[in-house]
């Protein structure tokens, strides 16, 4: 797949669960992140016309399952996209959730496939396998996962899943399951995507390394007769004016000390995650030369795992940005910024009225006395555009 059938992209935002704040590395500026912030966050995103949410996992965070079913009922139209972790559950109980949760939001659920890349952490939870070993773990539940939502039977046994005669009992509203979205660097990774993924994600890496990256995952997915869609993860830091930007950017990591970086450079170094390891040589561990495109800022990454580039400038420079990446078939852009809440409002107002949107992650219709016209003038006059 080029690109989305109609031109169009889908836009997600991102659910804070493991923190948030005005800076990066500090408790500055933070601010608590309980269930009503999260309603907020959630409640913007659906409002604003966001097809949908990212919802972290891992031990830093609240748990993915528990936030989306606590927000899906007072959100209409937003889509939750939500982590399955291979090796941490079995496949018919994950099978069982998805489809449980796809019911109660009538829909709404999507599935992040994630395989886990810090040994440590995976230690703590009871996973003592190799980077290999983990990717073929996933390729087995998927295996059983998938065909357990699409209504079968399942007799399966492999190297580390074995089940006889699972099944669930109830469908999921959308036909076959939830669709799947997976990331991952290492040629194991790309192996899983091309034969089991709906939409494979990136991190924000250069236009050129992403390209390359997904002429691969392309490649491998045509010769198993298989078309998948692909996505991003990004940051954004988009102001009126470009200088307004960078000027935003410097203030997110101002309170970030040497020390700080270092400590959070030690545990990324311990991981064996290709995608996390992409992204550390970005930046180096280094504040200098964290510009790393057009554009394209690697600041983020110094402190933060994972995702750890954004996107810096004016409106319509982020909107080229996006429109270079939806050029290379990119057609889902899962976005963040700090704050979350006010960062959703802003990219909304500047950045969403000039890219293609998905129709059905549009705003809903507005009336005549909800605008959006800002305040009126003098208790009498709507102000002009």
């Amino acid at each position: 797949m080029s690109q989305a059938a109609d031109g169009t992209i889908k836009l997600f935002w991102f659910l804070p669960t493991h923190g948030d704040g005005r800076y990066l590395g500090t408790t500055q500026g933070g601010r608590p992140v309980d269930l009503q912030y999260l309603q907020q966050v959630a409640l913007a995103a659906d409002n604003l016309g966001y097809y949908g949410v990212l919802i972290p996992t891992g031990k830093s965070c609240e748990d993915s399952w528990l936030v989306a079913s606590a927000l899906a009922p007072i959100t209409r139209r937003l889509r939750y996209l939500v982590a399955v972790r291979p090796g941490l559950q079995p496949p018919s109980l994950a099978a069982r959730m998805a489809a449980t949760l796809d019911r109660l939001s009538e829909g709404r659920l999507l599935i992040n496939v994630v395989t886990g890349g810090d040994p440590v952490e995976n230690k703590g939870d009871g996973i003592f396998l190799s980077h290999t070993e983990r990717y073929e773990v996933t390729d087995e539940f998927l295996n059983v996962y998938s065909r357990l939502l699409k209504g079968e039977k399942v007799d399966f046994k492999g190297k580390h899943i074995h089940v006889e005669g699972a099944e669930i009992l109830f469908p999921p509203v959308q036909e076959n399951g939830p669709p799947l979205y997976f990331g991952g660097s290492s040629p194991e990774a790309i192996d899983v995507a091309a034969g089991q993924i709906d939409s494979y994600l990136t991190w924000g890496e250069p236009v050129e390394q992403v390209a390359e990256k997904i002429a691969v995952v392309r490649q491998r997915a045509e010769a198993r007769g298989r078309t998948l869609s692909y996505g991003i993860r990004l940051h954004v830091i988009v102001r009126e004016t470009e200088e307004e930007a960078w000027a935003a950017a410097d203030r997110l990591i101002a309170h970030v000390d040497d020390e700080t970086i270092a400590a959070a450079q030690k545990i990324f170094a311990r991981m064996d995650s290709t995608g996390q390891a992409r992204m550390s040589a970005l930046h180096q561990g280094s504040r200098d030369g964290l510009r790393i495109g057009p554009n394209l800022w690697a600041g983020v990454g110094l402190v933060r795992g994972g995702a750890g580039t954004a996107l810096v400038g004016s409106p319509e420079q982020v909107a080229e940005r996006i429109r270079e990446y939806q050029a290379l078939g990119i057609e889902n852009f899962i976005l963040s910024g700090y704050p979350h809440l006010e960062e959703a409002h802003r990219f909304a107002e500047l950045v969403m009225p000039l890219l293609p949107l998905d129709s059905a992650a549009q705003p809903r219709a507005r009336t005549i006395n909800t605008g959006p016209f800002g305040e009126t003038i003098g208790n009498d006059k709507r102000p002009g555009k």
